[in-house]
């Protein structure tokens, strides 16, 4: 199926590894322009050669910036081209006791996951309301609604992303320009690889088996009872971001395996 990407460009935060570098190359594939974006240059660099690679003839960018570090950002928006398409996919995360969560903790994860989406969204919108086309997505995670005991400070700033989106929607009233949410289930990014390999090592275990004993014992509401591929939740992303998706907005799309329930 075409897409109808060829021209677009994209920006994605935190893209170098994991759903958000599955999504540049998913884009690329469809003839999209691609900006990705790493903490560091090295990253940005390593990630830029192996796309390279891949996509020889594409138009690939990278723009290094710490969504942490306030400097980072406005030198970002400066330097940042007309995108017709923003995925705010960047974030971080800490699994501890909430009794044990910093003051600090709390602040850096909504400054890197929340208002990394605010200003981009704030930078681009605009342009997308004059330019007639546009699409925003906000990557949040089944922790919204699910709220793991030990990760409460990550999934209140994924719920956040939840009305921020809805609310920037409203914006979008009678345009060609739309605002979504993707809420992804557990997913084997690098991340979710290294955790297995470590609790295989731990209990003496396969990676399969470890995988299997998290579904078991602890994300039992799946339905797909297995880790989704970022390549998985990648496709879904470059559908919204296209101009097929034209009559979804203000939405929350699922990508979680049933994990969150609900008919709705």
């Amino acid at each position: 199926m075409d897409l109808k990407l060829e021209h677009k460009t994209a920006f994605i935060s935190g893209s170098t590894s994991g759903i958000g570098f599955a999504t540049a190359k998913s884009l690329l594939k469809e003839r999209a322009n691609v900006i990705i974006n790493g903490r560091t240059q090295k990253g940005v660099d390593v990630a830029m050669e192996k796309l390279k690679s891949d996509f020889p003839n594409a138009t690939i960018l990278g723009l290094p910036a710490d969504f942490g570090n306030p400097k980072d950002v406005q030198s970002l928006l400066k330097q940042l081209p007309k995108v017709d398409i923003l995925i705010n996919n960047v974030g971080i995360y800490k699994s501890e006791s909430f009794f044990e969560t910093s003051d600090k903790d709390w602040y850096n994860q909504f400054e890197i996951n929340v208002m990394s989406g605010v200003r981009l969204s704030k930078h681009c919108l605009p342009k997308m309301l004059d330019a007639k086309w546009g699409r925003i997505l906000f990557i949040s995670s089944e922790c919204a609604t699910l709220v793991p005991a030990d990760m409460i400070s990550y999934s209140m700033t994924k719920a956040a992303m939840l009305s921020i989106s809805r609310g920037l929607a409203q914006l979008t009233k009678g345009t060609n320009v739309t605002v979504n949410t993707i809420l992804p289930g557990s997913t084997l990014s690098e991340g979710a690889e290294q955790f297995l390999e470590e609790v295989a090592v731990n209990e003496d275990k396969t990676k399969k088996e470890v995988e299997k004993d998290f579904f078991t014992n602890v994300r039992t509401s799946s339905l797909i009872q297995r880790f989704a591929e970022v390549e998985e939740v990648a496709n879904t992303i470059t559908y919204l971001a296209s101009p097929l998706s034209s009559a979804t907005n203000g939405a929350t799309i699922k990508v979680d395996g049933g994990s969150t329930g609900g008919i709705l």
